[in-house]
């Protein structure tokens, strides 16, 4: 995993600041493999309990600026789901298969 210990400890703290107790952060994409190089911080999060759209955008905005303020503005990557609900899309499939859990609040 390529990821400093000041940035999962930023994650940690935003995650705790934006989103309800019990809620799940998972590292994946190209962070997750140690041989590569760059990429941006894709992040899934799981919510205890389903946000509305307008909740997610809501949340997943301050989440993001919280995140930009502490790590200067890297490439972040944010999908947010509920465990239990169905979610489509291919990406989310893939983050839950290959995802490192960094944090739970």
């Amino acid at each position: 995993m390529r990821l400093k210990q000041q940035e999962r400890d930023a994650i940690a703290r935003a995650t705790r600041e934006v989103f309800a107790p019990g809620a799940a952060v998972f590292l994946f994409g190209s962070r997750v493999d140690d041989a590569t190089r760059g990429g941006d911080i894709d992040l899934l999060i799981e919510t205890p309990q389903a946000l509305s759209p307008a909740e997610q955008v809501e949340r997943r905005t301050r989440y993001v600026a919280r995140l930009y303020r502490a790590l200067e503005e890297q490439r972040i990557d944010v999908l947010i789901t509920t465990p239990g609900e169905p979610d489509p899309r291919a990406v989310v499939a893939e983050a839950k298969r290959t995802g490192i859990l960094l944090t739970q609040t």
